[in-house]
């Protein structure tokens, strides 16, 4: 149904530029020849929200499913399969539809309503003589308008295969970040000049609408690269004639012709004038090439290298790729002809020209020109207007596309080498390198493309460097036969040269020195009859008992741990420090048969429904049933347990463990989570989970990544419970099993450090009898931050003197009345003063968790009476 909205909206875009019929079509006031330039592929937008982002921030976004997902289900960053891509891009000339072109989302896509975007507002400030705000009408009614073909090209194209050489701090683009629109809209010249920059004025800042956990995404260029026509920099409202998608930018964007596209701001908000580059922290750390020898250590731990412009990327670098022959494409020498078409795409940065694209078949010690066809210069010849905007190309010499090259080649020869090598040169001589600069953020990577050709039986087999969307390539086989990738020979050994040793991975020694005593199972299973904490891991026996007073998890993680191999989840979820520790506990060394006859042990079964879904001993399987956004990154998982009366079998303030396969490695994460549902609820549980995003000098949260991309459906392991701190009620609790009483809590916790915090506060107020006072000091960055913040009212409303809820703002907005900064030590002095009696809970980000021991235990307060979940 159309809306009154979308009504107003065609008409204002109407009376600028009328449209006839379909959004492709072309507006006849001076009958162009069409037949001269190539136009858009056919296309279909997407009506259909698929399912897999029904459950996210993006369930108003509808999208192509062909499109490959390179960060799992949230956020949205994907490209087109490569074939796909450069087919479409072939027959009807060289464009991408939008439903194809590649998405780059660093968090949620804002929601813009079709009323909304005639009164859609972007200001022009900072260094200008006129500040100004305009809106959407405003830009399509007062500005000439001009329609041109442009590639855009994410810096992290091709940066799988840096990944797979080392691990870098970006995700896995395959050589297809990449794609090319015509994008109508006013010169990004003409918008600044109406603000009249100031002398003194340098860069040209860019802020758009897309809230992120640093702050709106916002980068910078130099102002006169924007004021210079020839570089092509407009504001686009219009892609392949039709107005912009929620994920390209809707309703208004940045275009930057020959830069990387992380300098193409979506949804454009802000256009700030300014002396010095951009301080947004998307700018500062992104887009950046640092050196080689900058590890990503280095990087988190030294912010130096992040704020050296000379690191930061702008013009994009030479670059090529093949799509015929095909990954994994199959050549039957008996029916094939006497020649094969080789095809690909090339492109270069800053307006430059590729002028060459050579193909080798001999390593490189000898190449073969390539046919380019260059589909943007028909458009160099064209004159009329386009969807609106007048093509304007016949004097601009840049170059800001793609473009095509083939090569027919003998079957003989592709049957007679071991791979095909490509590399392009643009016409500052700039060629692609040999060898791969490997650096922490993975980008701009453009050594010469290869592709691997096997033989068998007759058929030739081709394989690109890597798979896009699942694991392959000959790089990922070389790199497992233990190639050395970077060697200048492909991880290939020239002939008589020996294997390289890969270097050992350092490893904490967690036996006892000098110690060979082997254990059988008979000794193993007589200590922990005699209630003798002993346990494995890795083959090596420890005894517990020396720790089960200190132990984080509580003595019940080492008691439910005696008695069984725990090698898995004791290495999934102990630090260095932890092992480092175990040759203190470390009893002997079990023999191999022992330990297989301990593992075929089951020990008795029963087929009665467990009244608790629990075990200590055992894991136990949960499925996902649903899956509830609380905001952009923060869920609520529901499970079901093993049967609808059965109860979690959980005590309040304790945790339970939770095992899930890592989707890539497909080994085993686990972690220790406290639920936010009320321990008694019968046949269900629900975790209240942060998803830690991956940033570019952050890698995501595995677990919590992990679970962002579980489908409904998906079985997950639990085991507990865990933990030393048990409220037992009416202030009486127990530590490491020791019970005593306290007269009042202080509660600290921030983010989804609330939830352990919670079930006590909830066990409190939900027993009018219980006269335990508790004092909330909950610590978030904004507003939308606070967790569970309708239940903590709920329980403050309900008895002010038993529950006083403080929140404490880091980034408020300018409309929030609380309190404001981080958990201070005015802050904990006047809600949480040192007191014999009382004991204070703490569970938070680690920073918020150090920094309150160390005011607390300033303050007066006894250790004994503090407790961090």
């Amino acid at each position: 149904m159309t809306t009154v909205a979308q009504i107003q909206t065609e008409t204002l875009v109407s009376q600028i530029y009328p449209l006839k019929g379909s959004h492709i079509e072309v507006e006849e006031v001076s009958s162009p020849d069409l037949s001269q330039i190539p136009l858009p592929p056919p296309s279909k937008n997407p009506s259909e929200i698929l399912g897999v982002d029904q459950g996210t921030p993006d369930n108003h976004v509808p999208r192509d499913p062909r499109l490959i997902r390179l960060t799992g289900v949230h956020p949205f960053n994907v490209e087109a399969p490569l074939t796909a891509l450069y087919n479409e891009g072939t027959r009807k000339g060289f464009l991408t539809s939008p439903e194809l072109f590649y998405v780059r989302n660093h968090g949620p896509v804002p929601q813009v309503h079709d009323a909304d975007i005639p009164n859609w507002e972007i200001s022009i400030e900072g260094l200008v003589e006129k500040p100004i705000v305009l809106n959407f009408r405003q830009i399509l009614q007062q500005y000439d308008q001009i329609t041109a073909p442009i590639t855009l090209v994410c810096a992290g194209n091709r940066r799988k295969e840096q990944n797979t050489v080392r691990k870098s701090k970006g995700f896995s683009w395959g050589p297809a970040g990449l794609s090319t629109a015509l994008f109508t809209g006013p010169m990004m010249a003409d918008i600044l000049r109406s603000a009249k920059p100031l002398r003194r004025a340098k860069f040209l800042c860019m802020e758009g609408a897309d809230k992120l956990p640093n702050g709106y995404y916002g980068t910078s260029i130099k102002l006169n690269w924007a004021m210079d026509p020839n570089r092509g920099i407009m504001l686009a409202h219009k892609m392949n004639g039709e107005s912009l998608r929620p994920d390209h930018g809707r309703p208004l964007r940045a275009v930057v012709p020959g830069q990387i596209g992380g300098r193409s701001v979506k949804w454009l908000k802000r256009l700030i004038v300014t002396d010095t580059p951009s301080d947004n922290w998307y700018h500062i750390y992104d887009n950046r090439v640092l050196p080689t020898t900058v590890t990503p250590d280095m990087a988190s731990k030294e912010p130096h290298w992040w704020r050296d412009e000379r690191y930061a990327i702008y013009d994009l670098n030479t670059n090529s790729a093949a799509a015929y022959p095909q990954h994994n494409e199959e050549l039957d020498l008996a029916s094939t002809g006497l020649t094969y078409t080789a095809k690909g795409y090339a492109y270069a940065g800053g307006g430059k020209r590729v002028t060459r694209v050579e193909i080798s078949l001999d390593k490189g010690k000898s190449w073969r020109l390539a046919d380019i066809e260059y589909a943007e210069d028909k458009y160099r010849d064209f004159e009329g207007d386009l969807f609106g905007g007048k093509v304007d190309m016949y004097w601009r010499e840049n170059c800001f596309c793609w473009c095509f090259w083939s090569l027919n080649i003998p079957t003989s020869d592709l049957e007679n080498s071991d791979a095909l090598l490509v590399r392009a040169m643009d016409e500052s001589l700039m060629v692609q390198p040999r060898d791969m600069y490997w650096s922490v953020l993975g980008m701009m990577n453009n050594p010469w493309f290869r592709v691997t050709i096997t033989k068998e039986n007759g058929i030739l087999k081709f394989e690109h460097p890597t798979d896009p969307a699942k694991a392959g390539g000959w790089m990922e086989r070389v790199k497992k036969a233990g190639g050395d990738l970077l060697n200048g020979n492909w991880g290939e050994r020239n002939q008589g040269e020996e294997p390289t040793e890969p270097k050992p991975v350092q490893e904490i020694n967690m036996k006892k020195e000098g110690l060979n005593r082997e254990v059988n199972l008979q000794e193993f299973k007589s200590h922990t009859s005699k209630g003798e904490p002993w346990f494995i891991v890795n083959r090596e026996v420890y005894d517990g008992k020396g720790f089960l007073e200190g132990h984080p998890g509580g003595a019940q993680s080492i008691i439910s741990s005696a008695g069984l191999d725990v090698s898995e989840e004791f290495l999934a979820i102990h630090s260095e420090t932890a092992k480092a520790m175990m040759p203190e506990y470390h009893i002997g060394t079990m023999d191999k048969a022992s330990l297989e006859a301990l593992k075929n042990d089951v020990g008795e079964t029963s087929d009665e429904p467990r009244p608790e879904f629990l075990q200590s001993r055992a894991w136990t399987k949960a499925t996902l049933t649903a899956r509830k956004d609380v905001s952009w990154d923060t869920r609520i998982f529901t499970f079901q347990l093993e049967h609808e009366t059965q109860k979690l079998g959980l005590p309040i303030g304790q945790h339970l463990m939770i095992k899930v396969a890592d989707p890539s490695t497909k080994e085993a994460i686990i972690r220790s989570y406290t639920p936010m549902s009320d321990t008694k609820l019968e046949g269900t549980m629900e975790l209240l989970i942060k998803v830690y995003f991956d940033t570019p000098t952050i890698p995501g949260g595995k677990m919590t990544m992990a679970l962002e991309k579980l489908p409904l459906g998906s079985v997950i392991d639990c085991k507990g419970p865990t933990g030393r701190f048990e409220y037992l009620g009416n202030g009486r609790v127990s530590i490491s099993g020791k019970e005593r009483h306290v007269r009042s809590f202080k509660m600290i916790c921030g983010g989804t450090g609330i939830t352990p915090v919670f079930q006590v506060l909830r066990a409190i107020m939900e027993v009018p009898e219980d006269p335990t006072p508790c004092v909330v000091l909950d610590g978030n960055r904004q507003e939308e931050d606070i967790l569970a913040r309708s239940e903590l009212d709920a329980f403050e409303a309900l008895d002010s003197q038993k529950c006083k809820v403080i929140h404490t703002l880091s980034k408020a907005s300018d409309s929030w009345t609380g309190r404001r900064g981080r958990i201070s030590e005015g802050l904990l002095k006047e809600y949480a003063p040192a007191d014999a009696e009382s004991m204070v809970l703490v569970c938070g980000p680690e920073a918020m968790e150090k920094s309150a021991r160390k005011i607390l235990l300033e303050q007066g307060w006894a250790e004994s009476n503090l407790h961090f979940f």
